[in-house]
């Protein structure tokens, strides 16, 4: 069936138009003039932190105007395209328009979840923790399983990622593992993916080739930024030094330079290992520690607004996605009813589909 190019050429500058409504170039031009003359300011560095703010800021926003300026002229370019091939009655160059016109309305989707990230933090890095639950060897596995997963999702958009610690199982597998995303929204896009999950398929580790349910639980925060107050108080917290674990060979192994920090009052424990200094590993825990305290102290604020309210609908179920590998392959995600036949590209990082999908039901829209 012949493509209506019309139609679709329409929707497209609709969908458009929405997103530029929501962006608002006119605003995002005056910020980036803002930003320019914060960066063009002589004693910039002497601020190292302000300094690294205004040129992340003003990178990221130039970065945004020229998507939404590319993104017309290539639908610009797309009717130029059709014009000239309808008129030369080429198919090749229908054929070309056609691949384009795919290409467009996928760019065009992931222009459109970025206008649904709004929350407060939806900007920020991410900080994701992974644990194994129910499922013994399985699911520490099963946790591993998932750390090579958003890695690798991480990989495919080009995003920076670290491994801040790693605690190994004695079998196989992890017990947990933490790392930071380092993008613009990443925690906005990867926050869809907090809850538990899990997978089902017949274990490697049962001698007998039975059937094995396991569990992990994903955690993601936002990271906190200097221009963040969190107060966490000396006598709040317990500090206690080791030796990190992992495969043997490396430095950081032969000194007592990983840290674990708990904290009292709420009972939350930050473990560091990755940096081969203990100064550094502290820094770095108590960086994650008041990320940590300052989602909880949001969403104790949240809690009791939904209570004063009268607003006492769950958001978030326990359970948000299976990965299933026997008897039948399929990943689905609970919430959004989305589904993938193809378990071993989604452990692959293919996950995009499921991220847009958990965005769009987490702002109500259609999955």
């Amino acid at each position: 069936m012949a493509t209506d190019f019309t139609a679709e050429i329409s929707h497209l500058r609709s969908t458009f138009s929405q997103i530029e409504a929501v962006t608002d170039p006119a605003s995002l031009k005056a910020r980036i003039g803002e930003l320019e003359a914060q960066a063009s300011v002589p004693d910039l560095w002497d601020d190292q932190e302000n300094a690294q703010a205004v040129t992340s800021q003003l990178s990221q926003a130039n970065a945004e105007l020229e998507r939404l300026e590319r993104m017309g002229a290539r639908i610009d370019d797309l009717e130029v395209l059709v014009e000239m091939a309808v008129e030369a009655d080429d198919a090749e160059t229908l054929a070309e328009a056609d691949a384009e016109l795919e290409g467009l309305k996928k760019d065009l989707s992931a222009m459109e979840v970025r206008t649904l990230m709004t929350g407060e933090w939806d900007e920020r890095d991410a900080v994701v923790t992974i644990r194994s639950g129910a499922g013994g060897v399985d699911a520490a596995d099963f946790a591993a399983m998932l750390l090579r997963m958003y890695l690798r999702w991480a990989e495919r958009h080009g995003h920076a990622t670290k491994v801040l610690d790693t605690s190994y199982a004695e079998e196989a597998g992890l017990k947990s593992a933490t790392f930071e995303v380092s993008a613009p929204y990443a925690f906005g896009t990867l926050s869809v993916e907090a809850g538990t999950h899990r997978l089902v398929r017949i274990s490697p580790f049962d001698n007998q080739g039975r059937r094995q349910t396991s569990f992990a639980a994903v955690e993601v925060i936002p990271l906190i930024e200097s221009t963040d107050h969190i107060d966490v108080p000396e006598g709040d917290i317990k500090v206690d030094v080791f030796r990190s674990s992992g495969p043997g060979g490396q430095s950081v192994n032969t000194t007592d330079s990983a840290v674990r920090i708990t904290h009292l009052p709420s009972g939350i424990v930050v473990s560091m290992q990755d940096e081969k200094s203990q100064i550094q590993n502290r820094a770095a825990a108590m960086r994650v520690l008041q990320s940590r305290l300052l989602l909880l102290k949001k969403e104790e604020e949240a809690a009791q607004k939904k209570e004063l309210a009268g607003d006492i609908k769950a958001s978030w179920g326990d359970q948000m996605r299976s990965y299933v590998l026997q008897p039948y392959q399929m990943v689905k995600d609970l919430r959004t009813e989305h589904e993938s036949g193809n378990p071993s590209a989604v452990f692959d990082g293919d996950i995009d589909a499921f991220i847009d999908a958990g965005i769009r039901w987490r702002r109500g829209g259609a999955a």
